[in-house]
């Protein structure tokens, strides 16, 4: 039932989650500073897999940069827009395969497959069952080469409790509201899809294994989290836009800003066996 609403959900989105990323300054934030970590750990060539990457934003971006690169995503109507956009881009050539399907069962993929697999803009968080999303960790594991980094962006509880408090009030005194407090679960029934919003700390420890080493977690929307009109109000400036950018990349990494952000990209990397 989960995926079937998150795979519905998003077959209405499609064209909004393709302009997420690049709507604003404060959405181009996390896109920005989520490239600014693959460029740090991403081995120089190699094939990559796109897990959960929707409409293909990080598939065209990756593409463009020489990487051969495969996109799964669990939504039709993502792939359908993907291949389209994918092929006004060019980087055809790169994309060695679209793909329909679900993180929970990467069983069309051999072992030791990728250079590195990036789970980004919150698939993780679309798999409530915590056995299933235990699964799914493992299943992108276990298709990353030895010594492959693992990128993989969730999205944050104690964000999203500050968005009710602020944007939704009236729901605090609501049973979700306390569900979602407590289990960082919501069902789908209102507003969002289903959904499982990480707590730092959880995120840590579901990728914490004798497979993978965590190298990294980062804040990616950072101190300017649920700041939307600020932070789009000041990029209007060059000067103080340039600054602030340099203040986010140096405190992004920090654990309460990692906390507080909309969004957490944690880094790790498949260890040998």
């Amino acid at each position: 039932m989960s995926e079937q609403r998150v795979k519905t959900y998003y077959t209405g989105q499609v064209r909004k989650e393709w302009q997420r990323l690049v709507r604003d300054a404060y959405h181009h934030l996390e896109f920005e500073t989520t490239l600014h970590f693959l460029e740090k750990y991403l081995p120089k060539r190699g094939c990559i897999l796109d897990a959960g990457g929707g409409p293909g934003r990080y598939t065209i971006e990756l593409a463009k940069r020489g990487y051969q690169v495969v996109l799964l995503d669990v939504t039709p109507a993502n792939l359908e827009f993907a291949k389209r956009q994918i092929k006004r881009a060019r980087v055809q050539n790169n994309v060695a395969e679209v793909a329909q399907g679900s993180i929970v069962d990467l069983s069309r993929f051999s072992s030791n497959s990728f250079d590195a697999v990036v789970c980004l803009g919150g698939p993780l968080s679309h798999v409530v069952d915590a056995r299933k999303r235990a699964r799914a960790v493992a299943e992108l594991t276990r298709v990353a080469k030895n010594g492959a980094p693992f990128f993989a962006s969730v999205m944050s509880r104690l964000s999203v409790l500050v968005v009710v408090l602020t944007l939704f009030p009236h729901e605090i005194e609501l049973p979700q509201f306390k569900r979602l407090r407590d289990t960082g679960d919501i069902d789908g029934s209102t507003g969002f899809t289903s959904c499982h919003f990480f707590l730092p700390e959880e995120l840590r420890e579901t990728f914490c294994s004798k497979r993978l080493q965590v190298l990294e977690m980062v804040g990616l929307e950072g101190l300017g989290s649920n700041h939307r009109k600020e932070i789009n109000q000041l990029a209007k400036d060059p000067k103080r836009w340039k600054v602030w950018r340099e203040t986010h990349f140096q405190t992004c990494t920090h654990p309460t800003v990692v906390g507080i952000s909309e969004h957490i990209l944690i880094v790790s990397r498949k260890t040998k066996a």
